[in-house]
């Protein structure tokens, strides 16, 4: 009788040990795929490309692709990488969502609606841009030539649901690059009007 009690008490310890592993490896999971994002994003720059992926997003398999499996639907990683993007100085994005998003039916895709809601309170104010997801891809295939790209793929099947960042300058916009081109452009045409001696 007490060896079955020994080993009733020693399968019970057995099972729970197992249970707190499994927890500790799913809680573990996430922050793995978290900790990978930021690293990536501290090393990306600028025309380097973030895509939040649904889960039938094509793999790449091009050097410079880097993907990353999130345990999180697209809307909260998409959060978590504006929050990275926001924590950095050196580069800040440019956020594109695909035109099927707007134009897809909850009949025909249901919960589609309440994933644009999410997705777009998760764009912390940025104005994204609609491309239809053939020019994103286009867009995306383009940048890799060059550029480094990070998929985060994660399980949201939900049709052209997927974000694309392209990454611009955080200390610089495209007004300063302007007045600076207008002024090489002015200070070249003066020297070529001066008259010669």
């Amino acid at each position: 009788m007490a060896a079955v009690k020994i080993l009733s008490f020693v399968m019970t310890a057995l099972i729970a040990l197992a249970v707190m592993s499994c927890k500790m490896m799913t809680g573990s999971s996430r922050n793995s795929w978290q900790n990978s994002v930021t690293t990536q994003v501290n090393q990306l720059g600028y025309r380097n490309w973030i895509v939040v992926a649904e889960a039938s997003f094509p793999a790449h398999s091009r050097p410079g692709v880097k993907q990353i499996t999130a345990s999180a639907e697209v809307p909260e990683v998409v959060d978590y990488v504006l929050n990275a993007l926001e924590q950095t100085q050196h580069v800040r994005p440019h956020v594109y969502l695909t035109r099927e998003l707007r134009a897809i039916e909850n009949d025909f895709a249901p919960g589609i609606d309440q994933l644009r809601q999410q997705i777009q309170l998760s764009l912390h104010g940025h104005e994204p841009t609609e491309l239809d997801q053939q020019s994103l891809l286009t867009l995306l295939e383009s940048a890799n030539n060059s550029f480094d790209v990070l998929v985060i793929r994660t399980p949201t099947a939900l049709p052209y649901s997927s974000v694309f960042m392209e990454l611009q300058p955080g200390y610089w916009d495209a007004e300063s690059e302007d007045r600076l081109r207008e002024r090489i452009i002015r200070e070249r045409m003066e020297r070529l009007a001066r008259p010669i001696p």
